[in-house]
């Protein structure tokens, strides 16, 4: 086994668990479902992953491979909730009638407005674990990925590179100290948090949480999510290790 460790940086992020329709929340930190879609971003899978296949078996590793990853996240730096006002559908000239959102029963069309919720200026790193194979290939994917890679939306593009020189822990297996052993990401910020907080993925009914976040299928036509189990831990800022700027871990 091994891990995997990604900086999630960006003026917004959006990790939604339960959104639906007009009201598009965001969870405080990155839901597995999110990483899991930037990870197929980056490998260049489609949301019906069999669809541009001529066998049973796909060329590149699966959502069944990658839902088995296990994930923690150490929020380094929080941010904070900002709201988007969005229309959609919307026209300037009465003569438009021909655009906009059809209504239920199909009769007109008309203007949707939407709330849709960010994290804006939050970090985070993230911690995959697993075969150090698939760590391997997913490290590379995401230095030369298929796709453009985003923080929980298109429109949210990462404000440095996703992955890490250093990220690859290749006889670690353990996700909280692996998150406790890497130097803080944003060291020359203001008013920094003191303590840090951890969520690690655990067997499932074994945790102090529960999220819908386990992505079964991405298919528009049947898209999916199980359950999994989180555990949180606390740690000082001041215990993690020194950043090395070197190493280009930190921002400024």
């Amino acid at each position: 086994m091994a891990i995997l460790l990604l900086r999630l940086a960006g003026p917004m992020q959006s990790w939604g668990n339960q959104s639906r329709f007009s009201n598009r929340d965001t969870a405080l930190e990155p839901s597995k479902s999110g990483i899991i879609g930037l990870l197929c971003s980056a490998l260049g899978i489609p949301r019906d992953e069999f669809s541009l296949q001529s066998g049973s078996k796909p060329a590149w590793p699966g959502l069944k491979d990658l839902r088995e990853l296990k994930m923690g996240v150490r929020i380094d730096y929080p941010g904070r909730v900002e709201r988007d006002y969005q229309t959609s559908g919307g026209f300037h000239l009465q003569k438009d009638r021909g655009y906009g959102v059809p209504v239920a029963d199909g009769t007109s069309k008309r203007t949707v407005t939407s709330d849709r919720f960010y994290l804006a200026d939050a970090v985070f790193l993230v911690a995959l674990q697993g075969d150090l194979k698939l760590i391997n290939y997913l490290f590379y994917a995401l230095q030369f990925p298929n796709w453009q890679i985003y923080l929980g939306r298109k429109s949210y593009v990462p404000s440095c590179p996703v992955w890490l020189r250093d990220g690859i822990l290749p006889e670690e297996n353990d996700l909280k100290k692996a998150l406790e052993s890497y130097p803080y990401l944003c060291p020359g910020r203001k008013n920094l948090p003191d303590i840090l907080r951890l969520e690690i993925e655990t067997d499932y009914g074994y945790g102090d949480k529960v999220k819908p976040d386990q992505p079964e299928s991405f298919s528009i036509a049947e898209r999916s999510y199980s359950l999994r189990s989180v555990v949180t831990f606390y740690i000082e800022r001041r215990l993690l290790p020194v950043t090395q700027e070197g190493i280009c871990t930190f921002l400024g």
